[in-house]
Parts: C-alpha cells; structure tokens; sequence
C-alpha cells in the first residue's frame, strides 16, 4: 500500500472507472499462467485501487480529501499493530 498512489488513483479517477479496473485484475488472476511475481504486483496494484475506492466513499459521505485519505491509512496502519 502506498498513500501517494492511493492518492493519485482516487484524484485522477472516477471510483466506477477504479472498480471496473478492480474487476479486471481480480480476473487476471485466475488465469493459470499467471506467475507469483506477476500476483505480487497485481496484489499491489489491487491493494492501491481498494484503497482509492475506500477514499472516494469517504469523500463521498462528506469527509475533506486530506481527512478522508490520512484515516484510511491510520485504519490500515491501526489493522497491521494488531
């Protein structure tokens, strides 16, 4: 997870244009001749657009972007100590 990326995939694009690229590389990875790095890079890629997602409905339900982007990663961080 990375707070810049989530940022610039939530800033650039709308959340209905992330979840249908969301949708895509969920069924990239089905395909058998996926490899483990290529499954640790659509992980993370998948991890940052989940992350977008989640800030947008943030933002949606009326948070400021700074607040809505600096809890979701205190909510990641807070999960992690756990």
């Amino acid at each position: 997870m990375k707070l810049p990326v989530i940022r610039h995939l939530q800033k650039n694009n709308e959340q209905e244009k992330l979840e249908h690229t969301l949708e895509v590389l969920e069924s990239i990875t089905e395909h058998r001749s996926v490899t483990e790095n290529d499954m640790d890079v659509i992980g993370e890629l998948i991890t940052n657009i989940c992350g977008a997602i989640e800030v947008h409905e943030m933002i949606d339900g009326g948070m400021a972007e700074k607040d809505a982007a600096n809890s979701f990663a205190k909510k990641v961080m807070g999960s992690i100590d756990r």
